[in-house]
């Protein structure tokens, strides 16, 4: 499932690699926690919102940072500023999430899910890895 990505992602960098991710999240997701079709329907809306509004979190966590020999302090102040703010309104869109998901989901069910979404970071990272570890072997 991992590899078949990253051989597209390797083809086509221009966002749809993000849709892929998706769709193998989608697939993991829905097999690990066994959603039928109706809690399906219910949960992916959920689920997709939360994923959206992260989405909007990490663009601001990463833009561009400034040389920061160059940033004054007050800059440095607003930055860190900024960046309680982002670990702030994360917290509230995980309570938002579990909240939600509790009138669809057992409270199970939900610790189910956030240990299946490391565990899907983990296995990206790890083909990622992988496929770095090829692509050097092959350079050589």
């Amino acid at each position: 499932m991992f590899s078949g990505l990253w051989q597209m992602q390797s083809q086509n960098r221009d966002g749809s690699h993000r849709e892929k991710i998706k769709e193998l999240k989608t697939a993991f997701f829905t097999q690990e926690l066994n959603l039928d079709k109706q809690k399906a329907q219910k949960f992916w809306p959920i689920y997709n919102k939360y994923e959206s509004g992260l989405h909007e979190l990490r663009k601001r966590e990463h833009r561009d940072l400034p040389n920061l020999e160059c940033i004054s302090e007050d800059e440095a102040e607003k930055m860190l500023d900024e960046y309680v703010t982002i670990e702030k309104q994360d917290y509230i869109l995980k309570q938002e999430l579990f909240k939600d998901l509790k009138e669809i989901m057992t409270a199970q069910e939900i610790i189910k899910l956030h240990k299946l979404e490391d565990q899907f970071h983990k296995k990206l990272i790890k083909e990622y890895r992988s496929r770095k570890d090829r692509e050097n072997q092959e350079e050589e």
